[in-house]
């Protein structure tokens, strides 16, 4: 696998949605900055993320982590914790986990067609082509 020359980052593909503050950026990017692992295999100018909370610091308050990537389905994670800090922690885990299995649904697994399989040989064939090269009259 080639390395990817300018490599997604939280920091570099974060955009802040409504229910955010500017202030609040560092906090969060350092928070989510797990995910840069999970990131770094893709371009960051194809990569761009999204973070909005609906009802902040109410009950039913709803943390939303979007992720869209070129070539890929956009990946959504939610989350409906009351603690604000808690629930920024469940979209992260959700989103790490569904990019992992988004890379994997990508990678071909156990293709009989790119597999190259010549038949096996029986056992009687080796032996008729070990003694095809000798003459042994009896």
């Amino acid at each position: 696998m080639s390395a990817v020359q300018d490599p997604a980052t939280v920091a570099q593909c974060l955009r802040l949605g409504a229910g955010f503050a500017d202030r609040e950026r560092e906090r969060i990017v350092e928070q989510f900055s797990t995910l840069d692992a999970r990131l770094a295999g893709f371009h960051a100018d194809a990569t761009d993320m999204e973070l909005s909370v609906k009802d902040r610091e109410a009950k039913g308050q709803k943390v939303t982590l979007e992720c869209w990537i070129a070539g890929r389905q956009r990946v959504v994670a939610t989350s409906t914790e009351e603690d604000l800090h808690a629930a920024l922690n469940d979209v992260r885990d959700d989103l790490r986990r569904q990019l992992n299995d988004s890379k994997t649904r990508q990678e071909p697994r156990n293709n009989k067609h790119l597999r190259v399989n010549e038949p096996p040989v029986p056992a009687a064939s080796i032996d008729e082509l070990a003694g095809a090269g000798t003459t042994d009259e009896r």
